[in-house]
């Protein structure tokens, strides 16, 4: 027993992907439980996924990002980073997902978002992540958006506490089963 009541799996047993759960989900299995998918029978194809959120901010903390003059240094070199970190280790903080082998992760920042009505300026931060294999990268992309924009409130949340992230969300995947899905 693995704990009480749940015998450990069979290891003979048919794989995970040919029986979904409740509802067809494939995360759960016959029983309504959380498993991971097993996606060793799918086809290892080329992959991407983009995805964005937006960061909404005083006209006078955008132009301190924007011009590198706040206290924790240069916002968009660091949040890059944190951005492509956060993609490769998705996996970490994603229950069910898969480790991949990520081929590239781009993270721009466009800072010429228009103001919202409460008047607020933006920066919009955009992710693109390949790879080659037998899953997509949805959550990688998502992941990284949104933790490149978590580390632009963080560098500039000293200047301005009441930021506000917003509007994250897939903007564009290819390949595998599905095919190619665009917002």
């Amino acid at each position: 027993m693995a704990a009480a009541g749940h015998p450990l799996p069979d290891p003979k047993a048919q794989s995970s992907t040919d029986k979904p759960g409740p509802g067809g989900l494939t995360h759960l299995n016959e029983q309504g439980e959380a498993r991971m998918v097993d996606v060793g029978g799918k086809a290892v194809t080329a992959r991407s996924a983009s995805a964005e959120a937006i960061v909404r901010m005083s006209a006078a903390t955008h132009s301190a990002v924007i011009g590198g003059n706040l206290p924790k240094g240069d916002v968009f070199s660091t949040a890059r980073i944190a951005g492509i970190m956060a993609a490769k280790r998705t996996h970490e903080a994603i229950p069910m997902c898969h480790p991949l082998a990520i081929d590239s992760v781009k993270i721009e920042f466009h800072t010429d978002v228009a103001t919202d009505a409460q008047g607020r300026a933006g920066i919009r931060v955009i992710s693109n992540v390949k790879c080659t294999g037998r899953t997509g990268v949805e959550m990688e992309a998502l992941h990284a958006a949104a933790v490149a924009a978590l580390t632009i409130y963080d560098m500039a949340k000293a200047v301005e506490k009441g930021m506000e992230i917003t509007g994250l969300r897939l903007i564009e995947k290819t390949g595998g089963k599905s095919g190619n899905w665009k917002a």
